[in-house]
């Protein structure tokens, strides 16, 4: 009868000890968020005063050149914003960013168009690949890979340097909302001037090439200082894909986009 009888108590124990193990992951996992985003605050704060020596970019980059080349050829040498010329920060936000001076972080008009094309993008790859897949099957052919569409970000200058400074590429609705906090918290310590200073100290130009005197010496022989409009305006072009622009970085395109962007340039209210 004892037996019996405990046994409802004991069942009835179960779920209360349940929802006490949920409570303390989720106060643990609370925690542990917490603890990250205050490590965050601080290591930005610090960079008001203190020049951030490497990115978690950089660092992967690092990594990777090592393990695929055994080596890491690496160019990068930190310049006050004063040493940069104004041709490359106007050229750069020219290209990367109009906005910067204005915005608090982040453009949601960007964002919301940035997300639609995509979608349309997506619709049509998808469209095309089902369309190749009918066709190798009437030929008895083994389906083609499935092609991917190209994805057009509306990130601004903030959200570029807090993904570099301490996050990875994935591209996930939990690392897009970090990205987010980090930036907010970017444009809440920092000034516009030190926000540009150092994403041009530490963004791709290039493979193993980091921030703007590197780009400079590399591909124009000179100090980041001294870039003239051209100069600056092709650094600029480069931006969005440095690795594929390193093999032409006279191409056509270049050129002609980095005239476009020179012309635009002038127009450009430096922080």
């Amino acid at each position: 009868m004892k037996a019996a009888a405990s046994l409802p108590a004991t069942q009835a124990r179960r779920p209360a000890g349940v929802l006490r193990q949920l409570a303390r992951l989720l106060a643990l996992l609370f925690i542990c968020t917490l603890s990250l985003q205050l490590y965050f605050v601080g290591r930005i704060a610090l960079m008001r005063w203190v020049d951030p020596a490497s990115t978690s970019f950089e660092r992967s980059e690092a990594w990777r050149l090592l393990r695929e080349k055994g080596r890491i050829d690496w160019a990068q040498q930190w310049v006050d914003e004063d040493r940069i010329s104004p041709h490359l920060k106007r050229s750069v936000i020219a290209s990367e960013d109009a906005g910067f001076t204005q915005h608090g972080g982040v453009e949601w008009d960007a964002i919301e168009s940035a997300w639609n094309k995509n979608q349309r993008a997506q619709a049509r790859a998808e469209k095309l690949n089902e369309l190749a897949s009918r066709r190798a099957s009437v030929r008895g052919r083994e389906p083609p890979p499935a092609s991917a569409p190209k994805v057009i970000g509306g990130s601004t200058i903030t959200q570029q340097l807090a993904k570099n400074l301490f996050l990875d590429s994935e591209r996930t609705l939990v690392r897009k909302g970090q990205e987010l906090v980090i930036t907010l918290t970017l444009e809440a310590l920092l000034d516009k001037r030190r926000i540009l200073e150092i994403y041009l100290n530490h963004v791709e130009w290039g493979e193993g090439v980091f921030g703007a005197q590197a780009a400079a010496r590399h591909y124009f022989r000179t100090d980041a200082a001294k870039l003239g409009p051209g100069p600056a305006a092709r650094l600029a072009v480069m931006l969005p894909a440095p690795k594929r622009f390193e093999q032409r970085p006279a191409s056509p395109y270049v050129v002609s986009r980095a005239a476009t962007i020179a012309a635009r340039a002038g127009a450009v209210q430096l922080p």
